[in-house]
């Protein structure tokens, strides 16, 4: 049994834990710390409060999910003035070994080791990942966060993506005017910019005046707790076409990185599980022309965990140490 520091580390929160790993690489996660990122000047400080909190003698290794890319020599949080020097953050940390992943990367080790009764069948066909090839995961949050689970002789390997970044393909007359509108917002439309949490304010507001339709403008938590209790019929009117969306972009990445199985992850999929199943979502997702039949098959399964990027994280301990 290995033990480790996870951390999971967001734009608005930090999350700790002590976590023990079985011979497979499966977490149990201790009891979990929570501290808001605004109110530590960096990770070595919000780290310190955790040593504090937690008393005894720690593991000497950790794994931490970020949520930024990984791989550059000086890491910036996006909603965070916290900056991360990764060839020196061992040392800093007081730790021995050290595991730095990208955020949606721990969801898919997370994926990979939950158990069935944490991945319920949403779509599809009732069929266990495959022994060879590809599974897409992904969820919107902040961003669009997409991963890659590529099974080789039932052995998961995780590759990390920034398929959030693809560009967003209209399929409709109201998706070609929503795309025009959003043109003259952004640069370039990426996939992200409609399917994610931010992404249902530009479809609310690119609805509304193209259709020259007085709504009341909300922030995105309001506008996403509108939409889906129904309490706002515009709103509603948005998330289903959000939907319609989502289910296009996880058929189009399923294609890419093979069609053997796709995992929703992330707290608002998790909202939309009971409207997921009424909404246009699996039929966008298997509208894929001469490969409908085969798309139908597609098992899409939710995951389901509290504390996914923390166990994840730690999941993904053993890859590099």
């Amino acid at each position: 049994m290995t033990e480790i520091i996870a951390a999971d580390i967001g734009g608005t929160n930090a999350r700790f834990a002590r976590a023990r790993l079985d011979a497979r690489n499966v977490p149990t996660l201790g009891k979990v710390r929570k501290y808001k990122v605004a109110d530590y000047p960096s990770l070595q400080a919000c780290w310190a409060a955790f040593v504090a909190d937690e008393g005894g003698d720690l593991p000497t290794s950790a794994s931490i999910a970020f949520a930024t890319a990984i791989g550059r020599e000086v890491i910036k949080l996006t909603n965070s003035a916290w900056v991360i020097r990764p060839d020196t953050l061992t040392q800093e940390l007081g730790l021995k070994h050290l595991r730095l992943v990208n955020d949606f990367e721990a969801v898919a080790h997370a994926v990979a080791r939950l158990p069935e009764e944490n991945l319920p069948l949403l779509f599809g066909e009732d069929r266990p990942f495959p022994r060879d090839g590809g599974v897409t995961i992904l969820g919107p949050g902040t961003g669009l966060g997409v991963a890659m689970i590529a099974f080789d002789d039932g052995e998961p390997h995780v590759i990390a993506t920034e398929g959030g970044h693809l560009d967003f393909a209209p399929l409709d007359p109201l998706e070609e005017k929503i795309l025009a509108y959003l043109r003259d917002k952004f640069l370039r439309v990426s996939t992200e910019r409609i399917v994610s949490g931010p992404g249902l304010n530009n479809i609310y507001k690119a609805m509304a005046t193209i259709g020259h339709d007085r709504v009341v403008l909300m922030e995105d938590a309001e506008l996403w707790q509108a939409a889906i209790d129904g309490t706002d019929e515009f709103a509603r009117a948005a998330f289903e076409r959000f939907c319609l969306s989502y289910g296009s972009v996880a058929g189009d990445l399923a294609l890419a990185q093979g069609p053997h199985g796709v995992v929703l992850a992330g707290g608002l999929t998790q909202r939309m599980r009971e409207l997921l199943p009424q909404s246009g979502f699996h039929q966008r997702f298997t509208a894929k022309g001469r490969f409908e039949s085969l798309m139908k098959s597609v098992p899409i399964r939710l995951a389901m965990h509290d504390e996914i990027g923390l166990y994840g994280a730690a999941a993904a301990f053993r890859e590099k140490k």
